[in-house]
């Protein structure tokens, strides 16, 4: 379970800049809940899960990991429960090592980095087998540097090494949006089977409302730092995209736009 308690959070504090984005905002993610978020530009979306992960810190309130304060934990001891995929392909992969070499690296996170082979070979077949569910071959490229890859080959390879070790939460941060459409299907379908088999509780964060109708079993639409919508199980299921759009225009009418 995570929980965000009452947080506050103000950037450019003390200046003629100074903007509040989040003020007395809670939130609470169940074991298991596969949470869509989507909102408008500045609603707080990137914000919310830069504070999960430690990205940025928090002004006031607290953030509880399974019971666990976490709150002025740093960002890469959070990364030991955390997987994270962002929006550009290139920064959840190392493009000047080798497929191999970052799937070992993945493999190998959080664990201490003793003098020792930085690939063991023991693990190669486990890779391949891992490769092998993306359907995308490349199991048999394993000594290609992952600069070469499409956008999508790696971004496949990003969701893949970020849930390789045994993470208790996936941050899925518009990892469509710099994918063309029927690459970003496969992702999505990718993702879905990830977070069924390994049983994550996961964030993802899109602008693409159909997959946030598609996927996942709740919806939250923030606006302005607060979370204007948020439904769960059937009443989430209920849910058509005409519904979200009707309440970006409401909003949008609200703003005097």
């Amino acid at each position: 379970m995570l929980e965000l308690d009452h947080i506050e959070k103000y950037y450019n504090a003390g200046t003629v800049h100074e903007m509040c984005m989040f003020h007395d905002f809670s939130m609470t993610i169940g074991d298991g809940e596969f949470v869509s978020v989507v909102g408008s530009n500045g609603s707080g979306k990137t914000s919310l899960l830069n504070i999960i992960c430690g990205s940025i810190p928090l002004d006031a309130g607290a953030i509880r990991m399974n019971g666990r304060d976490i709150t002025r934990m740093s960002e890469f001891r959070r990364q030991r429960q955390i997987g994270r995929v962002y929006q550009n392909p290139a920064m959840g992969t190392c493009p000047t090592m080798t497929i191999l070499e970052n799937m070992s690296l993945a493999d190998n996170k959080g664990k201490s980095f003793n003098l020792r082979r930085g690939t063991d070979k023991k693990r190669i077949d486990f890779y391949r087998e891992q490769l092998h569910s993306l359907g995308l071959g490349l199991e048999d490229k394993l000594h290609v540097k992952v600069g070469v890859l499409s956008g999508g080959q790696r971004q496949a390879m990003a969701l893949l090494m970020s849930t390789m070790t045994d993470i208790e939460f996936l941050i899925l941060d518009e990892h469509t949006a710099a994918l063309d459409p029927k690459t970003a299907e496969i992702i999505m379908e990718l993702t879905g089977k990830i977070v069924r088999e390994k049983g994550l509780t996961s964030i993802m964060v899109t602008h693409n409302l159909r997959y946030a109708v598609e996927y996942g079993n709740r919806l939250v639409m923030m606006h302005q730092g607060h979370a204007i919508m948020d439904a769960a199980g059937q009443e989430k299921a209920a849910i058509k995209t005409k519904d979200i759009l009707d309440k970006f225009n409401e909003i949008s009418i609200e703003c005097g736009n």
